[in-house]
């Protein structure tokens, strides 16, 4: 949880103290356009942490932040719609003046509510001011199918009736979600759940902004960038968005799975938890997994295969190598090829495959691993002299590897192989491995040899895995 810094001591606090310090109202994208311009050409990154993007999706939403546009992103699960619409709260300004008390974020140059309106008039300079930090200026909702204009918009409140307020009184509603957020930036997730009626109830809010509870019309200004995220496939399956919704979007940007095979690790390495070391090549394997899935014609394609699926695999397979070293009692665990074959059992939910393909689920996902384990050992280790691994077992040589088997204990059966070292040294293993990575190089290249046709493997009823022999 985002915790908010205390606030500086050195900020007006009366309204009269704000002009004199030169502050000037901006509205919310006026803001963001600023801000952004200023991180343009400064050179600052606009979205950090954000990864795959730079080319594609960050130049169009910086466009639409340009124009003053609200903005949908469409894309399937996993695509990181969420984690880039958080990232415009970076663009805010860090410390906001509001009216002190203003439940709406009312900027004191700027009154809404005829009540602040009235304080602001009564109290001319000596208006209290109070300041929000930017990220108290973010609002968000999950469309469900019980959200009500009530929680997005806002209701009357019987309590304020019952004390003598008329129901034409703007006094009398509770204020929703999106009104609350003025002057900030409101997301509403997957709004195709949305039921269409409450869809309606955003019309005015991007158009007119002003808002309507129960049968009148309060015209409040409201100060807001709203944003949204859609899946392609909602669309036409669970809801739609209704056409003059659409219409009031001033962009719908396009999200993707990351393009090329680096930005995929990339993204892995800085999303997954790890318990224990993952070396490069397995988390390549995992990366070249996920978009086989992906591409598989066995999956369907419509739902997608989430980013998640191979962040969650490389944290199941560093959770792997530690519970062997657990087991083994051994110190600095390091994640092998042979620990890949548990993301199979424990990730099948992520993944929709088609109908016809019940029951082989495990089955397919096993193959597309074997042969993005055979791509990464052909990527990473193709014109070496290997033959030092296959004259050793040419020799009546048995290794034995598996889930429990001890990198010492690997090492000793494997003894000194000649080309060892430039294994290593592809693997980026560096020049002084530790043993544990020296294991995990030895089974890679043992199972890269099996899976290219020049090894023999078996596996034995208690699970190990025997080489040669």
């Amino acid at each position: 949880m985002t915790v908010t810094p205390d606030q500086p001591l050195d900020l007006p606090r009366t309204a009269g103290e704000l002009r004199a310090s030169g502050h000037r109202f901006r509205t919310v994208k006026e803001e963001l356009r600023e801000n952004l311009l200023e991180r343009l050409r400064s050179g600052e990154p606009r979205f950090p942490g954000i990864v795959g993007y730079d080319d594609t999706v960050l130049p169009e939403l910086e466009r639409a932040i340009l124009a003053g546009h609200d903005v949908v992103l469409l894309g399937e699960r996993g695509q990181g719609k969420t984690r880039v619409i958080r990232g415009l709260i970076s663009l805010l300004d860090e410390w906001t003046p509001i009216i002190a008390g203003s439940e709406l974020n009312e900027h004191p140059f700027e009154p809404l509510t005829p009540a602040s309106r009235r304080l602001a008039a009564e109290a001319g300079d000596a208006l209290p001011v109070d300041w929000v930090h930017r990220s108290l200026r973010y609002g968000e909702k999950l469309a469900t199918p019980d959200t009500s204009v009530g929680d997005l918009i806002g209701d009357v409140d019987p309590i304020r009736v019952a004390q003598g307020r008329t129901l034409g009184d703007p006094e009398t509603i509770h204020f929703g979600l999106v009104p609350r957020t003025n002057r900030g930036i409101f997301a509403v997730n997957e709004l195709p759940d949305l039921a269409e009626r409450i869809q309606v109830s955003l019309l005015n809010v991007l158009e007119e902004r002003d808002i309507q509870v129960r049968g009148y019309q309060l015209r409040l200004p409201l100060d807001i960038m709203l944003v949204a995220s859609a899946n392609p496939e909602d669309y036409t399956n669970r809801g739609r968005i209704i056409t003059p919704l659409k219409d009031r979007f001033g962009a719908e940007i396009r999200t993707h799975y990351p393009l090329d095979l680096d930005l995929e690790m990339d993204l892995v390495r800085q999303e997954a938890q790890l318990v224990a070391q993952v070396p490069d090549h397995v988390i390549e394997v995992l990366a070249r997994f996920t978009r086989a899935v992906r591409e598989s014609p066995s999956v369907d394609a419509r739902s997608g295969v989430s980013a998640r699926f191979a962040i969650a695999a490389a944290e199941t397979v560093s959770a792997s190598a530690l519970r062997r070293a657990g087991l083994l009692r051994e110190d600095a665990p390091v994640a092998r090829i042979g620990d890949t074959e548990s993301v199979t059992s424990t990730l099948r939910g992520k993944v929709e495959f088609d109908s016809g393909e019940e029951g082989r689920e495990i089955e397919i996902l096993a193959h597309l691993l074997r042969t993005a384990t055979a791509e990464t050992f052909r990527a990473r280790l193709a014109g070496l002299d290997l033959s030092g691994f296959t004259d050793l077992v040419a020799e009546g040589a048995v290794i034995e590897t598996g889930d429990l088997a001890g990198a010492d204990d690997i090492l000793r059966q494997v003894g000194t192989v000649p080309g060892l070292a430039k294994v290593l040294d592809r693997l980026g293993l560096g020049d002084a491995p530790s043993r544990g990575e020296a294991a995990a190089g030895v089974e890679f290249t043992l199972e890269g040899l099996h899976l290219t046709r020049r090894l023999s493997k078996d596996l034995t009823d208690d699970g190990r895995t025997v080489y040669g022999g």
